[in-house]
């Protein structure tokens, strides 16, 4: 039996006892494109869109509107709301599916170009849920003493990925970024989150070829015949997924919180339908006076970037108040899906 060479005990770090947001920032492309102009690929009708998603608007990415120019954007938004100096920040994550590289991650690009070169960075492939996984683990990061400061950023260019002749998908996807800073706290300021996945439902929302597929194609069909891996969705399954399966998630974040609806100062669920937040308020029994995030109306679905981005226009606006507590939710692509209970900064 071999024996250890020391009996040592490890050096642990110390970390903040609490974490919570110490600001958010946001960035949304120029171009507005309009029902009518979605509708020109696709045999639909602005009304029929509205009426299904209650999407009026959404904000489309120009060529040098990038996954990366967009998130460093909202990041420094983020990081001049919060307070803090550049330095300070000591981690980086980011949440994007729509990074157009399999590797290296968008993160340590990002970092270096914010002048942050050398800090931790890595990308959080969870597609809607991701800006919420990321701010789970930067809170398990600032508690643990692995980081102090942490950015987190849900970026997302879907219209790279999204079939303009699509009926079923056309008209939801749309590009933007949304930034937090995630430091130490002297009392709570994240919620417990309930997250998981449903890996039975994989291929309900998922690109439709993988990049061996898509090597194939252009490797063995003619010019006519390659296919483009854009990101296709089994709605009405999707839809019924969220109508029905997120509502609990959500009211579990709130007892995991120990509070209830009436104690919430907004709720901000990921903008993937109105229809799915309407529902969603209803079983939570949300009280009427309760600010709720609607900004998939002008801004469409942004996949990782909807939740920090509704975050932003809320506090701006004044339609969330400063240090309220906000229940906010992501569910998409895995299926996976995120809620906590935070407070705002």
């Amino acid at each position: 039996m071999v024996s250890p060479k020391n009996t040592g005990t490890l050096v642990a770090p110390e970390g903040a006892k609490h974490a919570r947001i110490l600001g958010v920032g946001g960035y949304r492309p120029e171009r507005v494109v309009t029902n009518e102009e979605v509708c020109e690929f696709i045999d639909s009708s602005d009304q029929w869109i509205r009426e299904r998603s209650g999407i009026i608007t959404r904000r489309i990415a120009n060529e040098q509107e990038t996954v990366t120019f967009m998130a460093e954007a909202a990041a420094r938004n983020a990081i001049e709301n919060s307070g803090l100096e550049l330095a300070q920040i000591d981690a980086l994550l980011v949440a994007t599916v729509t990074h157009p590289f399999q590797t290296p991650a968008a993160a340590p690009l990002i970092a270096t170009n914010l002048g942050l070169n050398g800090i931790p960075a890595f990308d959080i492939s969870a597609a809607c849920a991701g800006y919420c996984y990321g701010i789970s683990l930067a809170n398990d990061m600032v508690r643990s003493g692995s980081a102090r400061n942490v950015l987190v950023i849900g970026v997302e260019k879907l219209s790279d990925f999204t079939d303009k002749h699509d009926r079923g998908t056309a008209f939801i996807f749309a590009d933007g970024a949304g930034a937090a800073i995630v430091g130490p706290s002297d009392t709570p300021g994240i919620g417990p989150t309930v997250w998981g996945s449903d890996g039975e439902q994989w291929a309900t929302i998922q690109q439709r070829e993988s990049w061996l597929d898509v090597r194939r194609s252009w490797t063995q069909e003619s010019a006519q015949e390659r296919t483009w891996p854009s990101i296709g969705m089994a709605g009405q399954s999707v839809f019924r997924w969220a109508v029905w399966g997120m509502a609990p998630v959500a009211q579990k974040a709130l007892e995991a919180a120990g509070i209830t609806a009436d104690d919430l100062d907004a709720f901000i669920p990921h903008q993937a339908n109105m229809r799915i937040i309407d529902a969603m308020i209803k079983q939570l029994k949300l009280p009427a006076d309760i600010p709720v995030a609607r900004d998939i109306a002008e801004q469409g679905n942004t996949s990782a970037a909807s939740i920090p981005l509704a975050t932003e226009r809320m506090l701006r606006e004044g339609e969330a108040p400063h240090g309220g507590l906000a229940l906010q939710i992501g569910f998409g692509a895995g299926l996976a899906y995120a809620a906590q209970v935070v407070v705002l900064p």
